[in-house]
């Protein structure tokens, strides 16, 4: 990282930040060209998940190659200024990048959806075998990631309120 008074290195705060994202942006290569996709996600034991369609342009490309790219960032905030090469935006975010294995196995798919709706809702749920049967799930086994945060004091655990 260039800037390293802008890095983030305590991985509790990293997963904090993880825990508090709404939207996790996938990369994805395809061949030569480049394609990022926004999804719902669940976070857990350094594992990102998110469900997808059995087709789809994401499912091909992982099929090919399944190194991933993933970003979340929360606590966006303009901050104008009157110069107009002095504009500056804070945020807090997470870059990390790892590979992409789709889940096949019901129980797994399950603890998979539960993750992702933990995430979002504090709570488990129960998925019709149907459901389970036609959802794809992805796990993504992160090699490393990293945090960057920009306008704010990281105390510990006191992270600024995202809106």
């Amino acid at each position: 990282m260039r800037r390293r008074e802008q890095e983030i290195t305590d991985k509790s705060v990293i997963e904090s930040i993880l825990e508090r994202a709404t939207v996790c942006r996938i990369g994805l290569c395809d061949q030569d060209t480049p394609y990022v996709v926004p999804v719902v996600f669940g976070y857990k034991d350094n594992r990102l998940y998110f469900h997808s369609a059995r087709e789809g342009k994401k499912i091909a490309i992982l099929k090919r190659n399944n190194r991933v790219c993933f970003e979340v960032d929360i606590a966006q905030e303009l901050v104008p200024s009157e110069a107009p090469c002095k504009w500056s935006v804070k945020y807090l975010s997470v870059i990390g990048f790892g590979k992409a294995f789709f889940v096949n196995g019901a129980r797994e798919k399950r603890e998979a959806l539960n993750i992702i709706m933990e995430h979002y809702s504090r709570r488990s749920y129960e998925y019709p075998a149907e459901a389970i049967a036609e959802v794809t799930i992805i796990r993504v086994e992160i090699d490393t990631m990293t945090g960057k945060q920009s306008g704010y004091v990281i105390n510990g655990l006191q992270l600024p309120v995202a809106d």
